[in-house]
């Protein structure tokens, strides 16, 4: 794991809970959350954040809420909604009977500006937003007071039940809280609580025209619901003050407190929601599930199982400090769960024809075959065998090396399951490409038949002709040519798309592989672990490359 910080502890937020524990802070309570923005679908680092809070209330035997921080309807979608409850489901976690938005609080949440607005911690604003930039400050200058900040409570009270009714235009005035404007930390200087903006809501439809912000909805709604660890990404250790400042005068004995902790940055991916937005929008992936994407929508088209993934986040830990994983590690454990639990199969991707003149012309054999050679749970199967069949181009050469040995010119392999051949004769078309060689088999060589101590370097995987099934491979590369993940600003990260992330191959497979439903996993042998694609329909499988058999984590791990 590449990591630009060295992952602490992975019990540092048990260490905070523990503690809390021991001082009955919460009455032995542990309540956690989990509260997506339902602008888009969740990716591998939102795997990370549902694997930690539900993960923690498990452990102590707590709570976790699913909540929605629906408080941006221009960019909210009921499809968002379904996709994140389903992705939760996915990876094997329950909220119950606890799946909240925070449109559920808006009453209160309003009310409570009220309130804030009555004791003179809030304000209605007038300035534009590029006139509150302005009246920020810099690091080194501290911020200047709006001319509105001395507003008399009632003219507040008015304006802001204005703003509520919908006398004012949108973006024309804002709630601000009033705290202070020299303060060293920005989140602290007079933030915004409430904006004006005419946007129909996925479930409050034109109720609201003013919208609480991210950082005054949720300690609010973490309030409500009685959360008592508010488990945060690393971003928001700064909006913590705020955080705490918004709670000051809300009733209860106990509050909920923030705790920040390292988000997931992947190398080869795009993390920003941003960005995989756009990825979408400019058509440069076919949606939200591509197998291409991070999205937990895409990993799971793509072949991946939630084991793997809760693996994963629990390999790499919690850490207070930002540090990049390599994607290594992840591909690293879909490779160990699926050598486990996937049923091998032989595909030939780019068919090259074979045909055996001296075996029998319309023989048909039925060959043994180990579904896993790791779990003998799960049997074998018969493979049909005939005289004609397929192998890979790329396992014959005409003129090959020294250390070749796979097929050439009078040179011998083994077929997997079957018999040792020969290459005797190489046929071409008109324009000198290979397209068919004649061989002949040795039938003292049946493997498993103990005729033959004859041993060869190579073994290559096929398809009988006549039985084998038209398949669509897909062959996914990593979405990003740089390892480094993706912190260019804008769209400068198109830039580093990987033009081949995608190759389709159309090949020739088992007949076992006619009728395959969309999820089912395999190892092609040689090739990689593969998954069965949502396109496929009986007798056209389409299959997703999840990942090659090569494992670079585990050589890394190996060599130290």
């Amino acid at each position: 794991m590449s990591t630009t910080n060295t992952t602490i502890s992975s019990n540092f937020i048990q260490n905070i809970i523990n503690d809390d524990q021991k001082t009955n802070k919460y009455g032995q309570r542990v309540h956690t959350r989990f509260p997506p923005e339902p602008n888009g679908y969740l990716h591998i680092g939102h795997a990370k954040s549902i694997c930690l809070n539900f993960g923690l209330a498990k452990e102590y035997s707590g709570l976790c809420n699913l909540r929605f921080d629906d408080t941006n309807p221009s960019k909210e979608e009921v499809e968002y909604v379904d996709s994140i409850q389903q992705d939760v489901k996915w990876l094997g976690f329950s909220w119950d009977d606890r799946m909240f938005y925070a449109s559920d609080y808006f009453e209160e949440l309003y009310h409570y500006a009220v309130k804030l607005i009555t004791i003179g911690k809030a304000y209605v604003c007038d300035l534009t937003a590029q006139q509150m930039r302005e009246y920020r400050g810099t690091l080194t200058e501290p911020g200047k007071d709006s001319p509105y900040r001395n507003r008399t409570i009632q003219e507040n009270l008015d304006l802001f039940q204005g703003m509520k009714n919908g006398d004012f235009p949108d973006g024309s005035r804002v709630l601000r809280a009033k705290i202070d404007m020299a303060s060293p930390n920005f989140t602290m200087r007079d933030p915004v609580l409430y904006r004006i903006m005419r946007a129909t809501h996925h479930r409050t439809g034109d109720q609201w025209c003013i919208y609480p912000m991210y950082d005054y909805a949720h300690p609010l709604s973490d309030a409500i619901e009685g959360i008592t660890h508010s488990i945060c990404t690393l971003e928001f250790e700064d909006h913590r003050p705020l955080y705490d400042w918004v709670l000051q005068d809300w009733e209860a004995e106990a509050k909920p407190q923030q705790i920040e902790f390292a988000r997931l940055d992947l190398t080869n991916t795009v993390m920003s929601k941003r960005k995989l937005r756009t990825l979408v929008e400019k058509g440069l992936v076919s949606g939200w599930d591509d197998p291409r994407m991070p999205t937990i929508s895409g990993l799971r088209r793509r072949g991946y199982t939630p084991e793997a993934i809760r693996d994963f986040c629990d390999r790499i830990g919690v850490a207070k400090s930002n540090s990049t994983v390599d994607i290594a590690l992840l591909e690293h454990c879909i490779r160990e769960d699926l050598n486990i639990n996937a049923a091998r199969a032989m595909t030939v991707l780019q068919p090259l024809k074979i045909v055996l003149t001296n075996y029998p012309e319309g023989q048909v054999e039925e060959l043994e075959a180990e579904n896993n050679p790791e779990n003998a749970e799960m049997g074998i199967r018969k493979i049909p065998f005939s005289r004609v069949l397929y192998i890979e181009q790329d396992d014959f050469m005409e003129n090959p090396s020294k250390k070749y040995f796979r097929l050439s010119p009078g040179k011998e392999v083994r077929l997997k399951y079957a018999y040792i051949i020969k290459c005797e004769e190489v046929i071409k078309d008109a324009e000198g490409r290979v397209i068919e060689l004649r061989c002949t088999y040795d039938p003292d060589t049946k493997s498993g038949a103990g005729t033959s101590n004859r041993k060869v370097k190579g073994v290559l995987h096929w398809a009988a002709a006549d039985h084998a099934v038209d398949v669509e491979v897909r062959l996914y590369e990593y979405l990003l040519l740089d390892e480094e993940d993706d912190e260019a600003d804008g769209d400068d990260f198109l830039a580093k798309l990987n033009p081949d992330s995608l190759v389709v191959r159309q090949g020739k497979a088992e007949p076992a592989l006619a009728n395959v439903n969309g999820g089912e996993r395999y190892q092609f042998l040689r090739q990689g672990f593969f998954a069965a694609d949502s396109d496929s329909r009986p007798g056209k499988p389409v299959f997703n490359r999840i990942v090659g058999l090569r494992d670079s984590w585990a050589k890394a791990q190996k060599e130290g």
